[in-house]
């Protein structure tokens, strides 16, 4: 005889303990512990679905940030984000990719987490913990007024943030902060943008990799991608600063070149290869009828812009 499940304890009526969004308890999932299998799939399906609005709602504060991070790569500025546990991983998830689909360099946009490298793998409990690491961190990247930092704590109270954010204003840097639960005033009047979809409680109290992970996703993908797009690594929609690394970006490469120069798969693999790899190189030796010393040559006069160029 199986014993008895125990009942799962009701949603408290009156204020909750915690005044963070990202910590109070979520009504329509106070009994999951008791749902089938399918129920919390639609469960979960449905609280995800309401992440793209609030994401939306932020439209404004994150075409701001896109801004300040183009104005300062511009003038040789980098992309600093700072978070620690899934915040910081997803920080360093968007910076490690900028570098083979944009062909930036990796210290153009970088990710900080809360513990480093290990922390990424493994939980380093307490690490979140110490602002004057976060300091620490501004101070060993020489962090200046060309950077933009943009913190990432979706209780927006993590301290390892707020020390990294602290020391990078004073070293001049222009800052930003993202969070998923109401930001209080000083915080609005710290930073330079402050964006704050509000995602409602988490399925799991406080498993802010949920949903405020998912927002947190979207808005790194917007911010870096939007701001790659006004850097011109972008012609049309196609990725034309990419760098061939491994078959699949040589076949994208490839299938870009054929795409905007109508030409065939062995010509286009012969361009890129004689471009070095890189696909913006190949498009305007291709146009211009030069070398790839000199299609780099008048890129760089064109500022990487291969739409100005043309």
């Amino acid at each position: 005889m199986k014993p008895a499940r125990k009942p799962s304890l009701p949603v408290a009526a009156k204020a909750p303990l915690d005044a963070r969004l990202t910590e109070q308890r979520n009504p329509r999932s106070s009994r999951i512990d008791q749902m089938s299998t399918l129920e919390i799939v639609d469960l979960v399906n449905a609280e995800d679905r309401g992440v793209a609005a609030a994401v939306g709602a932020e439209r404004l504060q994150v075409a701001r940030a896109i801004d300040l991070v183009v104005e300062g790569l511009q003038q040789g500025g980098r992309l600093i984000y700072v978070g620690a546990g899934t915040s910081g991983r997803l920080g360093v998830l968007d910076a490690s990719e900028m570098p083979p689909t944009y062909r930036v360099e990796p210290e153009v946009v970088q990710g900080v987490i809360a513990g480093g490298f290990d922390a990424l793998l493994r939980a380093q409990e307490g690490a979140e913990d110490h602002p004057e690491d976060g300091a620490a961190a501004m101070d060993e990247r020489e962090v200046g007024r060309h950077d933009f930092v943009l913190g990432i704590a979706a209780s927006g109270t993590t301290p390892f943030v707020h020390g990294a954010l602290k020391r990078a204003r004073e070293r001049g840097a222009r800052t930003g902060f993202l969070l998923c639960t109401p930001p209080p005033e000083d915080l609005l009047r710290t930073h330079d943008v402050v964006i704050a979809p509000l995602v409602g409680p988490e399925v799991v109290t406080g498993s802010t990799r949920m949903k405020a992970g998912t927002a947190t996703k979207m808005v790194l993908n917007t911010i870096s991608t939007a701001a790659m797009v006004k850097t011109g690594k972008v012609y049309g929609n196609l990725m034309v600063d990419l760098q061939v690394t491994c078959e699949k970006l040589q076949d994208r490469g490839e299938r870009i070149l054929m795409d905007t120069l109508g030409i065939a798969r062995e010509e286009a693999h012969k361009l890129l290869d004689a471009a070095g790899g890189h696909v913006k190189t190949a498009i305007a030796m291709q146009r211009l009828g030069v070398d790839a010393q000199e299609a780099d040559r008048r890129l760089d006069e064109a500022g990487g812009e291969i739409g100005k160029l043309l």
